[in-house]
């Protein structure tokens, strides 16, 4: 039994890595596109010849926990959209790359691994921005649109993966604006108890993590494990 973080250089990647490490239950494995001291695998999980190695890892380590905390909302010149006209291909691309494919390509690699009633629970760090329901802002088109693919991409594994097991559970969550690079530049206009440690954070994961039910397979979920509307 062991716990796979993967994009684990950032903010709440990084923060599970120690939270999980300081519990010691399971073994924890790291994968990461920057070297770290604690890094199992360095790996670009948007490139999809990477596949095979990842599956490789994998399969020596049968995870029965996923959390797949890679992503991107902004990079040197690119920032949130706020209109139409600051939409640019390359950054749509990117994003899409960073949000939505990194995921895709883990799940490619543990696919193989799986068989049937094979016990896993699989976390994607998704956004609430995504939730298409819930939109009432607009704006942020890169980040909401590959969000919001993310979260469908989520319901179909979830469809297609309770058919190899039904001991598989997998869900997106909205963890909440955390204080971590990402979010650094919109800091200033969000109310202190609205603005999580990255500590809280991966508390809050981990929780939703251990108390994952059917009924939220392939659902997008609060930080409180909620759900949110698609």
């Amino acid at each position: 039994m062991s716990i796979v973080i993967a994009g684990a250089s950032g903010g709440i990647g990084r923060a599970l890595f120690e939270l999980l490490n300081k519990q010691g239950q399971k073994k924890i494995f790291c994968i990461s596109r920057q070297r770290l001291r604690d890094c199992d695998l360095q790996v670009d999980l948007s490139e999809s010849s990477q596949i095979k190695l990842i599956q490789e890892f994998l399969s020596h380590i049968q995870p029965t926990e996923v959390y797949c905390c890679a992503g991107v909302l902004h990079e040197n010149s690119y920032m949130p959209e706020k209109s139409l006209n600051q939409i640019y291909d390359e950054w749509v691309y990117k994003s899409l790359s960073q949000n939505v494919m990194t995921h895709v390509h883990l799940a490619q690699a543990l696919a193989p691994i799986l068989s049937k009633n094979y016990d896993l629970k699989w976390l994607s760090l998704s956004a609430k921005v995504g939730s298409i329901e819930d939109n009432a802002l607009g704006g942020w088109y890169s980040y909401r649109m590959t969000k919001t693919a993310l979260n469908m991409f989520i319901k179909n594994l979830s469809i297609e993966w309770s058919r190899k097991s039904s001991n598989i559970i997998v869900a997106s969550v909205h963890p909440g604006t955390t204080d971590s690079a990402l979010s650094k530049p919109f800091q200033r206009n969000i109310s202190p108890e609205k603005l999580y440690s990255a500590e809280q954070t991966a508390e809050r994961l981990i929780t939703i993590m251990q108390n994952l039910t059917a009924h939220q397979n392939g659902k997008l979920l609060n930080w409180d494990g909620q759900l949110l509307p698609y």
